[in-house]
């Protein structure tokens, strides 16, 4: 699990908090022979640093209170059996229904966990079982991505007062405070309906400061000032048309880190070639021709180890050129860096070289390209890993199968690249038949086209929705208007019968 240092930090002042905390967990708490704590926790809490500096930071890097929130949320874990919920032994309603699931990234390439309230309901039979849903969830994410950060987006439309079950919040932010601290990027919440303020404003006291600083109120008017359009389902005003079935569960695609095997826990398998080793100096792969680039915005990330550039998504389109696409790395530190690219349909693409070592302050292009007849997905994704190496290893004749058996987790650096489709198969909702559609514009024309449709699409959603509105404020009015009638007349009356009397 990577972690970052607090500026104040140092890694040899913060590799000794973390001895430091681990020293007085085995003095204090003797995990292995008191059975507080489960065996497989025990085990990461000794060989992985950043398991324990997750804590240090949620603490302050306060020795005392992150040996006291360690305690508590490994003790948590073995009373819950969190690592023995799986899919197979969850209440299958809930998977079936779908309150929660993984889908897209927001706009700083944190992964979106999405929470549709209206399908819950406060049940106290079933909140036992609800917890575990939820740790499934955020366990499931946690192993295949470690160190990775969640926005968390509670969609609120359509619900009430009957969706809010406070018990179950409070556990959810005893999550992310202490059993998994440091997981949360952001919370967004949309649409809150008024007649929730009062709940809502007892849930922000449960929070403290960290929290309530990623505490985010948006509408359909800003919230795609955190998430693409791309990524934002159809009522949000967005342009995702993915509707929620099970099985199988969605985006189940997680980038793991190398197993023994060489194939990830989630199915992200290698395309390395069959006998992968050491570049030495001079080595050119000829067949490695740079192809001709998408016409695309490209956007460079730089990270620890490398800069990359495309920095967030490859795109392919159907004609010959664009099924190909170059990634550009650059090792950044002064000691060489070994990479290696990863994907999750290794049948679709090949990818030239998958593996390899940068020298200090040198370059290398990988060529990504679709193989034979095979059609590029949205839901694809590559992973390209980097770990830095002391030059007397770069130098050795070592292969680099056995160098990242070798290496531990908390040295690799990831980074994740989305596949973007510039022409292929659309919505099955839409259909083109403008003839004045100008189609010699090729792959970017088409393109802009399909976005085109698809934001006419939305926004005719959103004219919908507002109509509706307006219907129904209309008829709202006319029964305000007809009842004020009713009462003016009977008023009328009244006074008119009176006055008759006397």
């Amino acid at each position: 699990m990577a972690f970052e240092l607090d500026p104040s930090e140092t890694p040899e002042s913060m590799q000794n908090k973390i001895e430091e905390t681990r020293e007085r967990i085995r003095s204090e708490y003797d995990p292995e022979s008191s059975g507080r704590y489960q065996p497989v926790d025990v085990q990461r809490l000794w060989e992985d640093d950043g398991f324990v500096a997750s804590y240090l930071e949620a603490k302050r890097h306060v020795v005392a209170d992150t040996v006291k929130i360690i305690d508590e949320s490994l003790q948590w874990r073995n009373e819950f059996s969190v690592n023995d919920i799986a899919e197979d032994n969850l209440q299958k309603s809930f998977l079936e229904a779908g309150m929660h699931y993984f889908r897209g990234y927001d706009k700083d390439g944190n992964k979106l966990f999405w929470f549709r309230l209206k399908l819950q309901a406060k049940d106290s039979r079933t909140l036992q079982e609800k917890k575990r849903y939820l740790a499934f969830w955020l366990e499931r994410f946690v192993r295949h991505e470690p160190g990775a950060l969640l926005t968390t987006v509670f969609d609120m439309s359509e619900s009430g007062l009957g969706n809010v079950d406070m018990e179950f919040l409070r556990f959810l932010i005893t999550c992310f405070q202490v059993y998994y601290p440091r997981l949360l990027a952001k919370i967004l919440i949309f649409e809150l309906p008024w007649i929730m303020n009062a709940a809502w404003k007892i849930v922000k006291s449960w929070l403290g400061p960290d929290a309530i600083d990623k505490l985010k109120f948006v509408t359909r008017h800003d919230v795609q000032t955190y998430i693409e359009l791309e990524q934002l389902p159809l009522h949000m005003g967005g342009m995702d048309v993915f509707e929620y079935s099970y099985p199988p569960l969605p985006e189940d695609d997680f980038h793991s880190p190398l197993s023994e095997s060489g194939q990830g826990e989630a199915g992200v398998k290698e395309t390395a070639d069959p006998e992968p080793r050491l570049r030495k100096e001079g080595d050119v792969d000829s067949r490695a021709r740079p192809p001709r680039r998408p016409t695309t915005t490209t956007t460079t990330i730089t990270g620890s180890l490398l800069r990359f550039s495309p920095g967030r998504e490859l795109c392919f389109g159907q004609s010959m050129d664009d099924r190909r696409c170059v990634i550009l790395l650059e090792n950044i530190p002064k000691n060489p860096v070994a990479y290696k690219v990863r994907t999750t349909a290794p049948d679709n693409y090949r990818v030239k070289p998958s593996s390899g070592v940068l020298d200090p302050g040198s370059s290398v292009e990988i060529m990504v390209s679709l193989h034979g007849g095979s059609q590029a997905s949205p839901q694809d994704r590559f992973l390209v890993m980097a770990a830095e190496m002391e030059k007397a290893v770069a130098g050795e004749n070592q292969d680099l199968a056995q160098f990242w058996k070798d290496i531990p987790k908390t040295k690799v650096m990831e980074h994740r690249l989305q596949c973007k489709v510039l022409q292929g198969v659309k919505p099955a909702h839409i259909q083109t038949t403008n003839p004045h559609a100008d189609l010699t514009n090729g792959t970017g024309g088409q393109q802009d086209t399909h976005t085109m449709l698809l934001k006419l699409l939305a926004g005719s959603r959103r004219l919908e929705q507002k109509l509706d509105h307006c219907l129904w404020t209309e008829n709202v009015l006319i029964v305000m208007v007809t009842l004020l009638t009713a009462i003016l007349s009977c008023c009328l009356y009244t006074q008119h019968t009176g006055l008759g009397l006397f």
